[in-house]
């Protein structure tokens, strides 16, 4: 069975913080190769990905170039092999996803990426040791992992049967006291099943765990370290600070983790070092687990990337890449299998936007109602779960039963009074009232929501988003593609945002670039008839064609008059218009 082909949105920000690690940081051929590469391959354009093609849009050789006789694509395609072998075994070793350049062709592949120890059993020289147990904190002593600590190396790096007994050993020290930390965190009781037994976890990875989760009101905790001086540095811990304080998604600490931190949650704890980079002005932020010392991610900024006018803008992108739900910490404890049961449903919530279906709506939805009957305290489990019922609403799922917009108005009003300072809650807010078309109070909402935290782009997406469909395109649309431009691992509703605002503006290069980005998505009405309308603004007539008949077989009513769901969906009429317009010359909708 082949694995399913990953989303989209996963793909980029995998590509992304490739791009970023200090592993690439050094050849920026490789950082372009992988970069062309991987985007054409998303673009569909994989039958492009030839040795010529590649040596003229990369390299910049012109039509006589001659592969027989310069061998610069081979040469820096086995650098990039090299590479990306280096980052999943050292800093990328707890990716969800891997991303490979088969030998004998240039076409990316993609498959799930589990946490494993790097070859030779320890991480690539960081100034710390990190015992192999340490690294390899999936699930406490995974099946595979006496084969992963005993696997014969190389001969010339072979350790001798005494180091690999010794570093087993130590291993199952390390497994105990993990799993000692675990139970006296839950006051020594694990969760058990009917027979007394304990009853294993599954996490939103699909992996398992026979420890018990973590309290369900627990986030992310986060730390911060500054260990560098100068103008630049201050700035840079400032606008960190400043940032930190305005996610919902975190617990952020403010201080370092010393010696007086709950050792106990270190396995969901995390901590930002501000430290000198390699140049001089340069500061480096480097994000890294307190439990294991693992570096998720390490990012330079120079003294132009740190400046006053900048610095808001390389902070926001930096942690909208690290600290929602979509982000590396989140993926990292969802890949160890040690979470609280709100992280774990937050990782669920965000899948289902990544990959819209009635399957990963109700995973989400069950969870975070889940909580609700617990007692939670948390405005963020509120907002979320109004967010989704919504979209019960509007994709007509099955559950929750008898969803309604006044329920998840309830729902997000309990979110506001219980997080008045939320963004989430009253981004919410404002998706709602623009659901029932009350377009200024929902311009109201997320416009706060943005000033809440201007360094989330998801609350800046959501703003833009909510002044597109309330037929301000102008405005809307360069806030919604700044937000798109700077993260790469974006909801696919961003793109779909921005496909409808470069198309009202008249911008068909940049609607047809949006609407390819659908492709990888779960099926939507909309989404298909935004795709069938870019092959045609782009003159690919015979995909405008299958979009066609797949809109006309998988969504009969809506081909039928797809003006009736965008009325629904409360569009601004003229942005009604245009569609129907457009999808009638694409042969769907009545002409009446």
């Amino acid at each position: 069975m082949q694995p399913a082909t990953p989303a989209a949105p996963a793909v980029r920000e995998t590509l992304e913080r490739l791009l970023a690690s200090e592993t690439f940081g050094r050849s920026e051929r490789a950082r372009e190769l992988l970069r062309y590469l991987v985007e054409r391959e998303q673009a569909g354009e994989a039958d492009r990905l030839k040795g010529l093609s590649i040596a003229m849009d990369v390299f910049g050789k012109d039509g006589d170039f001659d592969p027989s006789t310069d061998a610069v694509v081979r040469v820096q395609a086995g650098r990039l092999r090299e590479l990306l072998q280096q980052y999943f075994a050292n800093e990328g070793v707890a990716e969800p996803l891997r991303i490979a350049i088969p030998r004998g062709g240039y076409v990316p592949s993609y498959e799930p990426n589990a946490i494993r120890l790097p070859a030779g059993g320890g991480p690539a020289n960081t100034g710390q040791a990190a015992s192999p147990a340490a690294e390899h904190f999936e699930n406490p002593l995974p099946a595979d992992a006496a084969a992963l600590i005993t696997a014969p190396a190389t001969p010339a790096s072979a350790p001798s049967l005494t180091r690999q007994l010794r570093l087993f050993w130590a291993a199952m020290i390390l497994v105990i006291a993990m799993l000692g930390v675990l139970i006296m965190r839950q006051g020594g009781l694990a969760f058990l099943d009917g027979d007394g037994a304990a009853a294993p976890v599954e996490t939103a990875s699909g992996a398992t765990s026979s420890t018990a989760p973590q309290p369900f009101d627990g986030l992310p905790l986060i730390y911060i370290a500054i260990k560098s001086d100068g103008q630049e540095a201050a700035r840079v811990a400032a606008s960190l600070r400043a940032g930190l304080a305005g996610f919902d998604t975190i617990d952020f600490i403010g201080r370092d983790a010393d010696a007086t931190r709950d050792v106990s949650a270190d396995p969901i704890s995390f901590v930002f070092d501000v430290i000198p980079g390699p140049a001089a002005g340069d500061v480096t932020v480097e994000l890294q687990s307190v439990a294991t010392g693992r570096v998720l991610l390490s990012r330079n900024l120079t003294p132009a990337e740190s400046a006053p006018a900048a610095i808001e803008s390389s902070i926001a992108g930096l942690l909208t890449s690290t600290i929602p739900a979509s982000g590396a910490i989140y993926s990292y404890i969802d890949q160890s299998g040690v979470q609280t049961s709100q992280i774990g449903c937050l990782v669920l919530n965000d899948r289902y936007y990544l990959d819209q279906s009635a399957r990963t709506h109700e995973a989400a939805y069950r969870c975070l109602e889940q909580l609700v009957g617990q007692g939670t305290k948390s405005s963020l489990v509120y907002s979320e779960l109004a967010s989704l019922q919504l979209e019960a609403v509007t994709d007509h799922y099955a559950y929750p039963p008898g969803a309604s917009i006044e329920q998840a108005m309830s729902l997000a009003h309990r979110a506001i009074q219980m997080g008045p300072m939320s963004p989430h809650a009253h981004r919410a807010y404002g998706y709602l009232n623009s659901r029932l078309g009350n377009t200024e109070e929902a311009i109201r909402w997320m416009r706060k929501a943005y000033e809440l935290n201007p360094y989330d782009l998801g609350m800046a997406a959501a703003y833009g988003y909510g002044l597109i469909f309330a037929g301000k395109y102008q405005e809307g649309t360069p806030i919604l593609g700044r937000a798109v431009e700077a993260f790469s691992g974006h909801p696919t509703w961003w793109d779909y945002g921005l496909f409808v605002g470069a198309f009202m503006q008249g911008d068909t290069s940049k609607a047809a670039i949006a609407s390819e980005s659908l492709r990888t998505t779960a099926n939507k009405s909309h989404y298909l008839a935004a795709r069938l309308i870019g092959a045609r603004i782009s003159g690919r007539d015979k995909l405008a064609n299958q979009l066609a008949n797949e809109l006309t077989v998988e969504f009969p009513k809506f081909a039928a008059n797809p003006r009736a769901t965008f009325v629904d969906r409360k569009y601004p009429a003229d942005l009604t218009d245009r569609l129907v317009q457009s999808l009638r010359a694409a042969g769907i909708g009545n002409p009446s």
